[in-house]
C-alpha cells in the first residue's frame, strides 16, 4: 500500500541532504549512461561490419586464378593459371551444396560505351544469370540476364541506375541499343545496387556473348558460388573441393597456395560475428564493473547516512517502529535515487547515441550506434535491483540497531 507520509518523510531528507544525494545520484547515473553508450558504439560497430559485407553474399566462395609457386610432377613453379568455361561447368555440376553459380570475364583495354551522340565509358561485366544473387542487385525495370541469353549469345545489357541517367537522361532505355566498343548491346533491365553508387555505375552483359564478341574464346577471370543455408564446416569442405577440382584439372599441387585463390566468405563473416560477440562481451563486463562501482559508492553514502541518523532510529524504535519499517524506510529511499538517477542516465545515454547515429557518417567502420528495446528493459530492471542492493546492507544494520544503544551514539 502507498504510504504518503513515508515518502514525504523521504523527499524531505532528500532535500536536507542535497549534496549526499546528488552525489549518490551521479555516480548511478553515470554508470547507466555508460553502459548504454558503451553497447551502442558495438551495435555501431556491429553496423560498420554489416555494411562492408552489405554487397557481397556473405554465403560465398569466390575462385581467382593465380600463378603456381612450387613444382608439381616435374612442371616447373611460375605457371599462369587460366580458368575456363569447363572449370564453371565442372564446379556447377560436381560440388555438391552450390546454390548459385557465376562466372566473370573481363575484357581487355578501355571499354567505349555509345548511345547516339553520346560517348563515355563505363565497367561492364560479363556474368552469367546467377550474378544477381551475389551483388544485392535489385532489378528496377524489364529483367536481368537469363539463361536463353547465355545458350543463344544475345546481344543483351542491363544498365546500373547512374548508367541509364548518364545515357538516357529522362527517355525510357528498355528496348534500345547501346554500343560497347562498336557491338550493339539492347537494353532488356535496368538495376539498382545496395553496394553504392559505384556499383550502380554497372552494365551487365551475357558472359558467352562477351567471350565471342570480344575474343574471350573460353576464358573467364573469376568463378564464384553461393553455398545456401550450408554450415560452416560444410563451406569449408565445399571451398577444399573447389580448390582439390581445381588443383587436379590444372595440375598444380594442391598445397600450392598461390595457384588457385579460393576465397571462402563465410569463414570471414564467421570470424567478424565471433569478434562482434568478445566486444559485446566486453562491453557488457565494462559497463556492468561501471554501474558495480556506482552501486558500492551508493551503498557507501547510504551507510554514512544511517549512522548520522542513529539517533534519529533510536527514537523511532523507542517509540514503537519496527525493524522492518526502518528497513523499508531506508531501502525506499534507496531505490527511488537509484531508479531516478539510472533512468536519467538512460535518457542521456540515448540521447548521445541518437545524436552520434546522426551527424556521424553512413558509411565506415561505425554507423548507426544504437540500443533496443530489450536492452533499456533489462537496464531499467537492473536499476531496481541496484538501488535494492545499494540499501540493502545499510538498511539491515539500520534495523538491527538497538534503541539504547541508538540513543546513546554521538
Amino acid at each position: 500500500m502507498f504510504d504518503t507520509d513515508t515518502w514525504q518523510e523521504i523527499f524531505s531528507i532528500i532535500r536536507s541532504n542535497k549534496l549526499r544525494s546528488a552525489l549518490t545520484a551521479f555516480s548511478v547515473a553515470w554508470g547507466i549512461f555508460m553502459l548504454i553508450v558503451l553497447l551502442g558504439s558495438g551495435q555501431g560497430l556491429s553496423h560498420g561490419i554489416e555494411h562492408q559485407f552489405r554487397d557481397d553474399a556473405i554465403n560465398s566462395i569466390w575462385v581467382y586464378p593465380g600463378q603456381t609457386s612450387v613444382p608439381y610432377k616435374g612442371l616447373k613453379p611460375g605457371r599462369r593459371v587460366q580458368l575456363t568455361n569447363d572449370d564453371y561447368d565442372g564446379l556447377a555440376a560436381g560440388v555438391d551444396g552450390v546454390d548459385h553459380i557465376t562466372s566473370r570475364f573481363y575484357i581487355k583495354g578501355t571499354l567505349v560505351v555509345r548511345y547516339r551522340d553520346l560517348t563515355t565509358s563505363f565497367d561492364v561485366r560479363c556474368v552469367h544469370p546467377d550474378h544477381l544473387y551475389f551483388e544485392k542487385t535489385i532489378v528496377t525495370e524489364g529483367r536481368f540476364l537469363n539463361p536463353l541469353d547465355i545458350k543463344e549469345r544475345r546481344k543483351v545489357a542491363a544498365l546500373g541506375d547512374r548508367v541509364v541517367k548518364a545515357l538516357f537522361k529522362d527517355e525510357p532505355p528498355i528496348g534500345k541499343e547501346i554500343q560497347i566498343n562498336g557491338v550493339s548491346f539492347k537494353i532488356v533491365g535496368t538495376f539498382t545496387d545496395e553496394g553504392g553508387e559505384n556499383e550502380q555505375e554497372k552494365i551487365y552483359v551475357p558472359i558467352s556473348t562477351a567471350q565471342r564478341a570480344f575474343g574471350g574464346a573460353n576464358r573467364v577471370n573469376q568463378i564464384f558460388m553461393t553455398t545456401g543455408t550450408e554450415p560452416l564446416p560444410k563451406t569449408e569442405a565445399m571451398a577444399k573441393e573447389v580448390k582439390n577440382r581445381m588443383a587436379e584439372k590444372h595440375a598444380f599441387s594442391a598445397d600450392d597456395t598461390r595457384a588457385v585463390f579460393v576465397n571462402n566468405n563465410n569463414e570471414q563473416f564467421d570470424r567478424f560475428t565471433k569478434l562482434m560477440r568478445a566486444i559485446r562481451a566486453f562491453v557488457w563486463v565494462v559497463g556492468l564493473g561501471t554501474i558495480l562501482a556506482g552501486i558500492v559508492g551508493v551503498s557507501n553514502i547510504m551507510m554514512i547516512a544511517v549512522r548520522e541518523r542513529t539517533r534519529e532510529i533510536g527514537v523511532r524504535k523507542a517509540l514503537g517502529a519496527t525493524p522492518w519499517s526502518v528497513v523499508s524506510l531506508i531501502l525506499k529511499e534507496s531505490i527511488l535515487i537509484t531508479s531516478v538517477a539510472g533512468y536519467a542516465g538512460l535518457v542521456l545515454g540515448i540521447a548521445v547515441l541518437e545524436i552520434a547515429s546522426r551527424v556521424l557518417p553512413k558509411d565506415g567502420y561505425f554507423i548507426r550506434p544504437e540500443v533496443d528495446l530489450s536492452v533499456a528493459i533489462e537496464a531499467t530492471i537492473l536499476l531496481v535491483v541496484a538501488g535494492a542492493i545499494a540499501g540493502f546492507f545499510p538498511a539491515r544494520r539500520a534495523g538491527s540497531l538497538r534503541p539504547v544503544e541508538a540513543l546513546r551514539s554521538e
